[in-house]
């Protein structure tokens, strides 16, 4: 039993190696990736705004029609209402046709109204469309610009990095899947990637919290999987540290001084 925790944590060792080699080498890169991926949602979204702006375009000029032809029809209802006029038997008759028109006229005026306010409010729409699109021209250049630098590094280091992946392959067919899980987990909680620590200067390689002797005892013997208290990594090791010898002191003695 000691023999295998000892081999599960000699593979853990092993991975978290590789690993960090993995993290070196996209370190490299910085921020480029997360960069080119922020670009192109910004990018996505921009296209989706003018989407959006052209759909609003295409509602005002359909708008607009619709209130020319419900201008023709008031307008031929005008006509129809003055043929009537002429042919009215009363008073009554011809006061409601001629409310009939008026109610038929403050509609066209309502209509050109709307058509006024629609043509102003497309010009705008058409302001936005070209204001977007130059930006995200300039999104592109930038974008496309990121993405010759990252193909630039990725190019440089994608044969260690492939490399390394085989190896992080090789690794992981050694660690139980449980295991693994939790490795992986804690990897993506620790800001600097490191699941495996051993115990340095009697504190967690991980999060510098001291761990105590008994503890440091239990590990050393690798019967068990140990994990720090504090954050959870596994301790895989105590370091020794040897102190420097601190330079011995050399005691100069005054010379007696013989009286006269």
């Amino acid at each position: 039993m000691e023999n295998t925790v000892a081999k599960k944590l000699e593979s853990l060792e092993k991975l978290q190696k590789v690993d960090s080699k993995i993290d070196n080498i996209k370190k490299i890169r910085g921020a480029l990736p997360e960069e080119v991926r922020d670009l192109e949602d910004e990018i996505a979204g921009l296209d989706t705004r003018v989407g959006k702006f052209n759909s609003d375009l295409t509602d005002l000029e359909t708008g607009i029609e619709d209130k020319k032809t419900g201008i023709k029809t008031s307008e031929k209802l005008i006509q129809k209402y003055e043929e009537q006029q002429m042919n009215v038997r009363n008073n009554r008759e011809y006061d409601a046709i001629t409310k009939e028109m008026e109610l038929q006229a403050l509609e066209i005026q309502v209509s050109e109204k709307r058509i006024k306010e629609a043509f102003v409010k497309i010009e705008a729409k058409k302001e936005d469309i070209e204001a977007a699109k130059a930006v995200i021209d300039e999104k592109n250049q930038d974008l496309e610009a990121k993405k010759k630098e990252l193909e630039t590094l990725v190019a440089e280091s994608e044969a260690d990095e492939t490399k390394l992946e085989k190896e992080r392959k090789r690794a992981s067919k050694a660690i139980d899947e449980r295991i693994l899980t939790a490795y992986n987990r804690l990897r993506n909680n620790a800001k600097n990637g490191l699941a495996v620590v051993a115990v340095q200067r009697h504190a967690c390689g991980g999060c510098f919290n001291i761990v105590p002797p008994q503890r440091q005892a239990d590990i050393k013997e690798k019967k068990k999987v140990i994990v720090c208290e504090h954050c959870g990594r596994i301790l895989s090791s105590v370091e020794l540290v040897i102190e420097p010898e601190k330079p011995k002191r050399t005691i100069r003695r005054k010379k007696a001084v013989a009286k006269k």
